[in-house]
């Protein structure tokens, strides 16, 4: 949808819209009285600006036409609108009166995968890479979901000023998806320039919890993540006469398997880590030896002493494995760092209460920690205290059907993800507007 089209869209959401396709989603009497009916009032509309921005993503980077689009609905909640913060990113700044300062936080970048959910909506959106080759591009992870509930819940709150007292900093952060796009924001001067907020919020889709419900994890959440280049070098030849050459294949796989005894005897078997070997290529022939290989890992693991074990044993690893084939030292190279995110306890707690308030006790539930990454870490590594929620996406009954067959459900990433979008948006922004009036009190 064009821009001048989709502002009227958000400027006068449609009121009368049809309640939630699951069972109607009631606030408990802690939560704002009118919180349930004004969502239902308007999710028609959010729900149409949701598909817009499933059918439209664009790439890590280049998510100009979805930056001003989350600019423009900011716009139109009354928000004071900067955009091109550290690439697209867009920072908007609501006042009201003297409080603490609250950031929402949502990011805006599709994933390279071509969609195949068969929905009316799919996006058939294509990109050029830097390379030239063109790919397909979906919303597979959510940020549709994460971008539309940040959206509403602003324009609730900014037509309940009397509930609420402080500061709503916005945040539309691209390139999530390639770890970079927080710490871009941050180097532009996003707390210098702007505000320091007090606490941060964001949320996640979850693709194995039921629409209707929110997990909530204290302490870390989502792993540290580094990505490793590893290029062993050899003497190449011809395959007849391998004792003529020095052969880097045999001393990558050798390198494969010696990775493979860090987490199993250097880690403390208490602290989760990961080592994968994820890419090994090497040689081009049959019968020719290469002179190098070259290996791409990703390592993951909580605890900042166990990841500085992880790249200090890959390199030693490394450096040994060479020596011991008489060939010269590797070329490591550790890349795309993003650090472990840890929610604040004490914040868990209070937002986490006001959920519960909001939801029911029964919808609010535990959810283990993960070993994915999320960038929206880098924002409490400059000491704001942080709190990532999920947000379950799917139909109960589609799981219940899952967990008797055991069919598998699709995970995010994949192209058949598809999201219950009414039921996770009524209780995402349901969610979303009680833990921020909870942090906001008059």
């Amino acid at each position: 949808m064009a821009t001048a089209l989709l502002l009227p869209l958000l400027l006068a959401v449609p009121q009368g819209a049809a309640a939630s396709e699951a069972e109607p989603l009631t606030a408990a009497p802690a939560a704002p009285d009118d919180l349930g009916q004004w969502i239902d009032a308007r999710l028609d509309g959010w729900l149409e600006l949701y598909r817009e921005l499933h059918r439209s993503p664009e790439l890590s980077y280049f998510e100009e036409a979805t930056a001003a689009r989350f600019a423009d609905s900011l716009r139109a909640a009354g928000a004071t609108v900067t955009t091109s913060v550290g690439g697209h990113g867009v920072v908007g700044i609501v006042e009201n009166g003297t409080g603490p300062t609250l950031m929402l936080r949502a990011d805006l970048d599709g994933l390279p995968i071509e969609e195949q959910t068969g929905l009316p909506y799919a996006s058939t959106a294509h990109a050029k890479l830097p390379d030239g080759s063109e790919v397909s591009v979906m919303h597979a992870c959510g940020h549709d979901i994460h971008m539309t509930n940040l959206l509403a819940t602003v324009h609730y709150l900014t037509e309940h000023r009397d509930e609420w007292r402080g500061r709503l900093m916005c945040i539309g952060q691209p390139a999530e998806e390639r770890g970079g796009g927080a710490l871009a924001m941050l180097r532009a001067g996003l707390f210098r320039r702007f505000h320091k907020p007090d606490f941060a919020l964001a949320l996640h889709v979850h693709p194995a919890m039921a629409a209707g419900t929110v997990g909530q994890t204290a302490g870390y959440n989502m792993a540290n993540v580094d990505s490793v280049d590893i290029t062993v070098f050899g003497r190449g030849g011809h395959g007849a006469y391998p004792h003529k050459a020095n052969d880097p294949i045999v001393q990558a796989a050798q390198l494969v398997m010696e990775l493979q005894t860090i987490v199993s005897r250097e880690v403390d078997p208490r602290e989760p880590a990961v080592v994968t070997v994820g890419s090994i290529h090497g040689g081009a022939k049959h019968n020719i030896i290469p002179d190098r290989c070259h290996l791409q890992l990703t390592i993951r693991s909580y605890a900042p002493e166990v990841r500085e074990l992880l790249l200090a044993a890959i390199r030693r690893k490394a450096e040994a494995t060479a020596k011991s084939f008489g060939a010269p030292p590797p070329d490591v190279r550790f890349s795309e760092h993003v650090p472990a995110l840890r929610n604040d306890p004490a914040l868990v707690e209070q937002v986490a209460a006001a959920f519960r308030a909001a939801l029911g006790a029964e919808r609010v539930l535990p959810a283990e920690p993960v070993m994915g990454a999320e960038d929206f870490a880098y924002y409490g590594q400059e000491g704001v205290p942080l709190f990532m929620f999920r947000l379950g996406t799917v139909p109960p009954e589609t799981l219940r059907r899952a967990e008797a067959d055991g069919t598998p459900l699709p995970a995010i990433h994949s192209p058949f993800y598809a999201p219950a979008a009414r039921d996770s948006l009524h209780t995402g922004i349901t969610a979303m507007v009680t833990g921020a009036m909870a942090l906001l009190p008059k």
